[in-house]
């Protein structure tokens, strides 16, 4: 599947959405050699707990993309404020074409455009701007999803889905939230790897394909 892909651009609206949505593949690319580059536009500072620092999520979000694989230099971190990012749709543009640019990413994994949270939407509509030559393909994120198109899947070993669980065990500000729970990863993996005959899986929204 990945051997006419070089480089991958993760679109995180927020740290941790990448690694929810993608965390196995990204670990699968890695281990075929795939070049992954990983932005994220919001460390959410707002949200963070009280009594932590406001900006844990973007010491967290080094330490989860770390033990995915990703280089440090390939991790891009914004600070656009969380539940936003539609106010700010033409500088986040701007920024994914400079990332373009820089990058030129031959697949993007980002947001399903179904998926209803403000931000998460608005990188999607964005990245499909940006990225409208280029694979794109929807994560999901099924809390926020209220219709997926389950349109392509990307089979994973446990390696693949071990490393997820512990690049997002990195985020412990968010260990209360009941998607971050090591049962619901491997859950979800398992159903989507049930629909394909196969032990664990990620599912994706095919938006653009380019061969």
């Amino acid at each position: 599947m990945f051997k006419n892909f070089h480089k991958v651009l993760v679109l995180a609206p927020h740290t941790d959405d990448g690694e929810l949505g993608a965390g196995g593949t990204i670990a699968r690319l890695i281990r075929e050699g795939l070049d992954v580059y990983y932005v994220a536009f919001s460390t959410a500072e707002e949200s963070v707990p009280e009594g932590l620092p406001k900006n844990i999520l973007k010491t967290e979000v080094k330490s989860a993309t770390k033990a995915l694989g990703i280089k440090s230099e390939n991790l891009y971190i914004y600070n656009y404020q969380v539940r936003n990012l539609n106010y700010k749709r033409q500088s986040i543009l701007e920024n994914l074409i400079e990332l373009r640019s820089e990058i030129n990413p031959d697949l993007i994994l980002m947001p399903s455009l179904n998926d209803i949270h403000q931000d998460h939407l608005t990188i999607a509509q964005e990245g499909l701007r940006a990225f409208k030559k280029c694979t794109i393909l929807g994560y999901e994120l099924i809390w926020n999803n209220l219709t997926f198109n389950t349109t392509s899947f990307v089979k994973l070993s446990k390696d693949d889905i071990d490393c997820k669980v512990s690049s997002l065990a990195e985020y412990s500000s968010q260990s209360h939230r009941d998607y971050m729970s090591e049962d619901f990863i491997y859950s979800l993996a398992k159903t989507r790897g049930v629909q394909i005959g196969t032990d664990f899986a990620e599912a994706f929204e095919v938006v653009r394909w380019v061969l």
